[in-house]
């Protein structure tokens, strides 16, 4: 796990009351986070992500992904470190939406 994944996971997904599973195997991609109960899929993205084979191949992903049902959100890693209370705000709205 990159620093801000292992931010996000033991200092907050690891207080959540549900199963959170990291490095989730779905097909064929792995996702960096998954709650199978809501059908989320959490994506902390680095630089190689912004870049054109990066916005190609997630876009098709995320397409994928959606076609199976789940909801994919994307954070970049400026967003873990300098915004780290809204982005676990923003999971956890998702995840009120999707209960």
């Amino acid at each position: 796990m990159t620093q801000e994944e292992r931010h996000l996971w033991y200092d907050f997904f690891k207080s959540l009351p549900f199963t959170v599973k990291r490095q989730k195997v779905i097909d064929k991609y792995i996702v960096d986070f998954c709650i199978p109960e809501f059908k989320l899929i959490i994506e902390v993205d680095g630089s190689q992500h912004y870049e054109n084979s990066g916005i190609i191949s997630d876009i098709s992903r995320d397409m994928y992904l959606a076609e199976k049902g789940f909801v994919v959100l994307r954070y970049s890693n400026r967003e873990i470190n300098l915004e780290f209370d809204s982005v676990c705000q923003d999971i956890l709205n998702a995840i009120s939406r999707l209960k």
